[in-house]
């Protein structure tokens, strides 16, 4: 966790003072079950309650020796309980605590990330009813296409990230479940029922075979999640970098006052919060395959998975949130500019009406293939002419075109903006439901 990218409150869920207590917490629950069980003292898991305690530094300096960090936190706490802390994990094994707790701690980032999410999706909510009618320019491999709306770019936007919280949602499921099952899961020396009490106790689902580790499959899906989400964020943050480009200029980051886009160039202003948001998603998505090879383990258990669970649990969540946060920052405070999309959009001389007046001839009678020959002949000339600078009107060329057979007026009404926007209400509708 770099600070630069890090935000309080989902740092806090990895911090070695959270984990060792969701450690004492599942150890407490477990001895709770087994004294309803009859299997330890009422008084023992009552102490446990009482006087359980850890000191991370003293955890640590019994992990220099003893080389295992449950053991070294299970002799802390013994520390603290005294002597009925022989009672402590009867039947469990390391990885009941160690996967149990990783799940709580991931639930509990998905459920940040899916509130930074939908404080997103308010934000682009927002910002695409206040551009609904903004016309520019729609763009194919970077080359004006049809005209759109910049409100249609962010329902785009607001779309895919509805669909990342439902994915979040959906992995946060996935991964809430909960293994008490002993060594190699069969239960031979603690009751199932102590896996569902420590379960419903931690907010999880008992996980059904659990092999004395968690299957994989689960936090691969999760960390695929996550990459999917964060690559939602890059694909928007492009759009925006591309916009912000001079020769475009259609919206640009919020430049705050004092701010300086370079140590050289005193006139930058650097979409700098969208390329790192970029870099950022970089980093979220190189969880995904190292969760994926965690999958394959040896038989019923090893350890290859741990360390790079270490390192990916917090990383991959902590600069998502980040990531997100910032995402939603730059959205709300995005200035857009409606004039140099009109520039935009009227700087090839109407050429972006071109299919319409393909279409409209094929409908008086010519040919498809006619009609394309056509209207690409005079495209060009406007195309030509563009690229020396030079003026040229796609509407006039056709109208003197004899072998365009369609009218002045026809042609004319072929140029009409309010064509290409008519459905943007449908589209609104069908994205964020009636308004």
């Amino acid at each position: 966790m770099i600070p630069r990218y890090t935000r309080p409150e989902m740092a806090a869920i990895w911090e070695p003072e959270s984990k060792f207590q969701i450690w004492l917490e599942i150890e407490a629950h477990a001895c709770d079950a087994l004294a309803e069980l009859g299997v330890i003292p009422k008084e023992a898991a009552k102490a446990v309650w009482e006087r359980g305690a850890f000191e991370v530094d003293r955890i640590d300096a019994i992990e220099r020796e003893v080389k295992h960090d449950v053991i070294a936190f299970l002799t802390n706490l013994a520390e603290h309980v005294g002597e009925e802390a022989r009672f402590v994990h009867q039947g469990m094994t390391s990885s009941d605590v160690l996967d149990t707790c990783l799940n709580v701690q991931l639930t509990r980032a998905a459920d940040l990330l899916i509130a930074d999410t939908e404080a997103l999706l308010e934000v682009l909510k927002r910002r695409a009813y206040e551009h609904k009618d903004s016309v520019t320019i729609g763009r194919s491999h970077g080359i004006h296409a049809e005209p759109t709306t910049f409100g249609l770019k962010l329902a785009q936007a607001y779309a895919e990230f509805d669909r990342c919280r439902e994915r979040l949602i959906m992995a946060r499921k996935e991964i809430a479940t909960c293994a008490i099952s002993g060594a190699v899961g069969t239960f031979a020396n603690i009751d199932p029922r102590v896996e569902e009490h420590v379960a419903k106790a931690m907010g999880l689902e008992a996980e059904p075979v659990s092999t004395q580790v968690i299957p994989r499959d689960r936090h691969a899906m999760f960390f695929a999640t996550l990459g999917v989400v964060a690559s939602c964020i890059e694909r928007l943050a492009t759009e925006i970098r591309h916009l912000q480009r001079t020769e475009v200029l259609e919206a640009e980051e919020y430049f705050s006052p004092g701010q300086k886009g370079s140590s050289a160039m005193p006139h930058k202003r650097n979409p700098v919060l969208t390329e790192n948001l970029t870099g950022l998603a970089r980093l979220v998505r190189m969880a995904t395959i190292p969760a994926m090879e965690n999958v394959a383990l040896w038989h019923e258990r090893d350890i290859s998975h741990s360390s790079v669970e270490r390192g990916i649990g917090p990383d991959a969540t902590v600069t998502l949130d980040f990531a997100l946060n910032r995402l939603t920052g730059v959205m709300d405070k995005l200035v857009v500019y409606p004039e140099g999309m009109e520039r935009n959009l009227n700087k090839l001389g109407g050429l972006v009406f071109s299919q319409r007046v393909m279409l409209a001839m094929t409908q008086a009678g010519t040919s498809r293939e006619d009609a394309y020959r056509l209207v690409q002949r005079n495209a060009m000339q406007v195309w030509d002419a563009a690229q020396k600078g030079e003026d040229a009107d796609f509407l006039s060329l056709l109208k003197a075109d004899n072998d365009v057979t369609l009218g002045d007026d026809v042609l004319e009404e072929m140029f009409d903006l309010g064509y290409h926007t008519k459905h943007v209400d449908t589209i609104f509708k069908r994205v964020f439901g009636q308004a």
